[in-house]
């Protein structure tokens, strides 16, 4: 059993080396950066309005076709997003790279803005509707009716399974179980059973109701931490600015081991940053479109920019919070890697050793608005596949997986979870690429009424001046 477990590691890491080499690495912000410029960097000179049109107006109504609210959909994939990669994930890149994976998260994550704002863009213009009224989407429908590679979109369609799956619902329960298991001594198998119980209660009740209560969680979670984030700068300001040069500073140094860390060379430091950068985001991977391809818009534009607030939220705030935790902490060097170090980091960190509880409580809200919403995943992809009658083994798989994630060991688990979301991204950040110029139309249409309509605005108050 040992030499088949050594053997299976043996062909990840290989399979992995190739995928996250520096093909991988180039092809991704090669398209981050290529969408960036065409898109004349709309991460920073639009990102006032996107916020404004995308947080500034939760819980709003929208107008237009699809089957959940803009909000409820982008709310909803946000959870996706931030799940325990921003905990247990980030701890591990940093286990592993040193502070100098935190910078390359960063820059994975500038140009994962105008990545995701097209894929999502894309995803709702190639849309289609159903004939019970309800819309499909996601990269495997701007594949085949963009590209007009339907092989390619089957291909996609594989890969999404397999590594939401993998990511989705073991990763994240994981995480929980370990970080519970810590904290308060349950069995990790007591805590996947309700673990298991508590996603079924929503899921099996359709997108629909996952929307309603991903609009109500995910602040709720995100405000937590980003409190908890404030917190950890306040009581330990002087040494914030050091753990920042410490991030830049080995991002393009070797750092040598030191206590319990191995050592690492500047290419492993890109790789691992830019590998959990896209775990952490999803940005290129083609995923998010299918949640955001039920809302209600009047035009592709309008969801897509709830891309660039995904990411930054995601990596730019929270990823950041965890790993400055982590830096000044200095317990990077110990050994200790995942949701253990994110904990006790936290406890260094913040006064009357909450940060574990704090750290803790967040790893069950992060993993369960992904378990809840990471499904939808897969059961996009198994529909489009197989059709409507793989939608209930799907979800009676995933909570099964849910309760295998209890047990998983963390190492492997996270490197194969690299190495399915390297292997999905490709086709992806492929059709990104070859369909650039309908982003580019779209979005020259939409922001162009945008300036028409703010310089009409200015026209008028002079005039009434």
């Amino acid at each position: 059993m040992d030499q088949i477990i050594q053997w299976a590691h043996g062909v990840n890491d290989a399979v992995n080396g190739f995928v996250w080499g520096p093909f991988m690495i180039c092809l991704l912000t090669g398209v981050g950066i290529y969408l960036t410029v065409r898109l004349g960097f709309l991460q920073v000179f639009r990102f006032r309005y996107i916020f404004k049109n995308t947080i500034g107006k939760s819980f709003a109504k929208s107008a237009g076709a699809g089957n959940i609210t803009s909000s409820q959909a982008g709310m909803a994939s946000i959870c996706a997003v931030l799940g325990n990669g921003n905990i247990a994930g980030v701890a591990t890149a940093i286990a592993i790279g040193g502070p100098g994976a935190m910078f390359w998260m960063w820059v994975a994550a500038f140009f994962g803005m105008a990545t995701k704002f097209a894929e999502i863009t894309l995803g709702v213009y190639f849309r289609e509707k159903r004939p019970d009224g309800t819309y499909a989407g996601g990269a495997m429908y701007y594949i085949e009716k963009g590209l007009h590679q339907k092989w390619l979109a089957v291909l996609f369609s594989i890969m999404v399974i397999a590594a939401y799956f993998i990511m989705g619902a073991v990763v994240n329960t994981n995480t929980i179980c370990l970080a519970v298991e810590t904290n308060l001594g349950v069995r990790p198998v007591v805590t996947g059973a309700l673990m298991a119980v508590l996603t079924g209660i929503v899921i099996l009740g359709g997108l629909k109701r996952i929307g309603e209560v991903c609009e109500y969680l995910t602040p709720i979670m995100a405000d937590i931490y980003i409190a908890a984030g404030i917190a950890i700068v306040l009581f330990n300001v002087k040494e914030v600015p050091g753990a920042f040069a410490e991030m830049v500073r080995c991002a393009f140094t070797p750092v040598s081991a030191a206590g319990g860390f191995a050592g690492a060379g500047v290419m492993k430091i890109v790789s691992i940053g830019m590998s959990r950068g896209l775990f952490t985001n999803e940005a290129g991977m083609g995923s998010s479109p299918m949640i955001h391809s039920s809302a209600q818009v009047t035009h592709p534009v309008q969801q897509g920019m709830w891309g660039a607030v995904e990411v930054f939220l995601d990596t730019i705030v929270v990823a950041t919070i965890t790993g400055l935790a982590i830096v000044i902490s200095g317990l990077w060097t110990s050994g200790i890697t995942g949701a253990e170090l994110t904990m006790r980091a936290f406890d260094l960190t913040l006064p009357g050793n909450i940060g574990s509880t704090i750290v803790m409580f967040s790893a069950f809200l992060f993993g369960y608005s992904c378990l809840v919403t990471s499904h939808c995943y897969c059961e996009r992809a198994a529909d489009y596949l197989f059709g409507a009658k793989s939608v209930i083994p799907v979800r009676i798989l995933w909570l099964l997986f849910i309760v295998a994630g209890a047990g998983s060991g963390l190492d492997f688990i996270w490197s194969l979870a690299d190495t399915a979301n390297g292997v999905m991204a490709v086709p992806n950040l492929i059709a990104l690429i070859l369909l650039s110029p309908v982003v580019i139309r779209l979005t020259r249409e939409y922001f162009g009424g945008v300036d028409k309509n703010r310089r009409a605005e200015k026209g008028g108050r002079r005039k009434r001046k």
